[in-house]
C-alpha cells in the first residue's frame, strides 16, 4: 500500500504515481548507476535530469518501480525551495 509522510525536511512516499509525477514535472528520467547493474537487473536507483549523467543508464518506469519495490525503499524529496523554487532535492531512504 503506498504511503505519503511529511515533515519540515520534505515528504517522503511510497507511491509510485507521486514519484513519477515529482520527477517528470522537473525533467527527470528513472535511472541506475551503471557500476551497480549485475545479470541483466537494474542496481542502485537514481532520477537522472538532463544533461544526462554518463554514470547512469536510464530505464522504464516499471523496471524502476519493480526494484524500487523489491529494495523496500521510501522516496524522499522537497516540492520547492525555502525561495519558493522547484527543487530537485530527493533520496531514496529506507522504508
Amino acid at each position: 500500500m503506498a504511503s505519503t509522510t511529511q515533515n519540515s525536511g520534505g515528504q517522503t512516499t511510497t507511491d509510485h504515481d507521486v514519484i513519477r509525477k515529482w520527477a517528470e514535472v522537473r525533467g527527470g528520467k528513472p535511472a541506475t548507476v551503471k557500476a551497480t547493474e549485475e545479470d541483466g537487473h537494474a542496481g542502485i536507483l537514481r532520477i537522472d535530469f538532463d544533461p544526462p549523467d554518463d554514470g547512469l543508464d536510464r530505464i522504464g518506469w516499471d523496471e524502476f518501480f519493480e526494484k524500487f519495490d523489491e529494495a523496500g525503499i521510501a522516496f524522499l524529496h522537497q516540492d520547492r525551495t525555502k525561495d519558493g523554487e522547484l527543487s530537485r532535492f530527493h533520496k531514496f531512504v529506507r522504508r
